[in-house]
Formats: C-alpha cells, sequence, structure tokens
C-alpha cells in the first residue's frame, strides 16, 4: 500500500510539467501605455497557448492552436472573431512561447525589438467554425467570425487600413486591418 501511494505521488510529480498551464501577467500601472494587463497560459497537453488582454475598451482574448495551425482572436469592443492561419516562421513554438513565459514571468520588455505580422479582414463571415478546430468553435459560437489572410512584401506598403494591433509579451505584433476592426 505504501509503495502505490509514493508511486502515485512521484508519477504525479512527473507528469504535472506536461500538463501545466503558465501564466504570467504584464501590468501598465498607470495605463498611460495603454497595455493594461496581460496574461498568458500555456497548455502542452492540449497544444494551444491563451492571452487575454484586459484593457478597458480595448481588451481582447487570442488563442493559438498548434495542433491546427489556426490562431482567432476576440475583439471584445467589436464583438468579433477574426481567424488566421498561424505564420510559424514568426510566431514562436508552443515550447518556444513556454520558455519565454517563464523566462518573462515578473519582467518587463527587454531583448530584441517585437516580430510583427499584419493580416487583411474579410468582410465575409465564416460560417463554419468546425474546420479550426474544436478550441476555436468554442471561444467564438454565437460570435460573428472573419478570416484574416497574412498581408506580405510590397502590400503593406501599399495598405492604408486602418488597424487593431495586439502586443504579446513584447515578442510580437499582430496587426488586423480593415473596416471590421476599426474603432
Amino acid at each position: 500500500m505504501k509503495f502505490t501511494i509514493v508511486f502515485a505521488g512521484l508519477l504525479g510529480a512527473f507528469l504535472t510539467p506536461a500538463f501545466a498551464d503558465y501564466n504570467i501577467n504584464v501590468s501598465d500601472e498607470d495605463n498611460s501605455g495603454g497595455s493594461g494587463q496581460q496574461s498568458v497560459s500555456v497548455n502542452n497537453e492540449h497544444n494551444v497557448a491563451n492571452v487575454d488582454n484586459n484593457n478597458g475598451w480595448g481588451s481582447w482574448n487570442s488563442l493559438w492552436d498548434y495542433e491546427t495551425g489556426f490562431a482567432v482572436t476576440r475583439l471584445f469592443h467589436k464583438k468579433v472573431c477574426i481567424v488566421h492561419k498561424m505564420n510559424k516562421e514568426v510566431m514562436p513554438s508552443l515550447q518556444a512561447l513556454d520558455a519565454l513565459v517563464k523566462e518573462k514571468k515578473g519582467k518587463g520588455p527587454g531583448g530584441p525589438p517585437p516580430k510583427g505580422l499584419m493580416y487583411s479582414v474579410s468582410h465575409n463571415k465564416v460560417n463554419d467554425l468546425d474546420k479550426f478546430g474544436k478550441s476555436i468553435v468554442t471561444m467564438c459560437k454565437g460570435v460573428p467570425t472573419y478570416m484574416a489572410e497574412e498581408i506580405q512584401g510590397e502590400s503593406l506598403i501599399l495598405y492604408s487600413e486602418k488597424c487593431f494591433i495586439t502586443n504579446i509579451l513584447w515578442i510580437l505584433n499582430i496587426s488586423f486591418c480593415g473596416e471590421t476592426v476599426e474603432y
């Protein structure tokens, strides 16, 4: 009986890091920069990362589903979701994000400037969320959802739409551009 209890305890101690969520809070005490508070959770068991940015009117939530290769951002002030393919060359892997969350916990910005991605948001609503995976369906069911395509190269210079920018952990800036996201 003692062996079973000790073994179960040791097994739990070894498995816990594989299934753990890690959080980081990024606060701007005087809110002058408008960053509010940000929380990042990495769930290795489900291969997803969740970023919550609480900033009053500009609050948003983003979910990166590494299993399906899609990400979604829900803009609370617009009451919409924006789905896009994850650019794996720019967006950190789940393991790298996990390490960054642990490294940045309790620290401010520092290191190299953040990478950036820009997306053009379609005017057409997505009718079938199932193709994006269960996590995205759960987050956006009943919420108008739009697809976004990455803008690259020369198109960036010519693009003049208004954009909503999400800054994640001082490592990644994602801009969603188009009428759907204008204030």
